[in-house]
């Protein structure tokens, strides 16, 4: 995809956003999905690794230079040992809040003060680069549906669009063509992983995803 520098979860949050309805919204199941893709990220990287099915640090001095990535790292460090399914949903919204902060600060998204009911003040984020979040799901449907190989499809790439189809994502593809790319979404999730424990995380890690998106209301930005 054409957006690099963008973390994994930066990228997921994005292609979770109506750019129809550029306000965020605050479902659960995409603060999940979120927290899916930064574990991913720090599993890609080297720095969490599978034991026995248990999220594990590498190094209790390791960081990545990715305040969101890090505060994750940071988290798992001073916690109980949890697996890869608990993580995804455990204190997620700590790491939504974290992404949305980082699009602001990088000129994705807008933060605007409101107030609820005319009286509680509150921030509404609102969505302020709707031509690349468009250009990071069109590529986002290419690798999803194709006719990209999935040979050709980088780890990153792979995992984003694996997690973003376990997470049914409406903005990304219909309901239909989720059902339709199960294969090939299988197969991506596989290229997600470089090693037999990487690939574990990543499975547990999407099923996790699956498994809050059959139990919650659509996920929007």
């Amino acid at each position: 995809m054409p957006h690099g520098p963008l973390s994994l979860p930066a990228r997921l949050c994005l292609l979770a956003w109506d750019t129809s309805r550029p306000e965020a919204g605050t479902a659960a199941r995409l603060a999940h999905l979120v927290r899916a893709g930064a574990l991913t990220e720090l599993a890609q990287r080297g720095l969490l690794v599978d034991d026995d099915g248990i999220v594990t640090p590498v190094d209790l001095d390791s960081r990545t230079g990715d305040a969101v990535l890090d505060g994750l790292l940071e988290l798992v460090h001073e916690s109980l040992p949890h697996r890869w399914r608990a993580w995804v949903r455990l204190r997620a919204r700590v790491t939504l809040d974290a992404v949305r902060e980082q699009l602001v600060a990088e000129g994705y998204v807008r933060a605007e003060k409101k107030r609820v009911l005319g009286v509680f003040p509150s921030v509404a984020h609102v969505l302020a680069r709707t031509a690349a979040v468009a250009e990071l799901r069109e590529e986002a449907r290419r690798i999803l549906l194709g006719p990209v190989p999935v040979a050709e499809v980088g780890a990153r790439d792979a995992a984003v669009v694996a997690l973003a189809s376990a997470a049914g994502l409406r903005t990304l593809a219909t309901a239909q063509e989720h059902v339709r790319s199960a294969g090939r979404v299988a197969e991506l999730t596989e290229r997600g992983g470089a090693s037999p424990a990487l690939r574990t995380a990543v499975r547990e890690v999407r099923t996790a995803v699956g498994a809050s998106a059959r139990t919650a209301a659509p996920a929007g930005g």
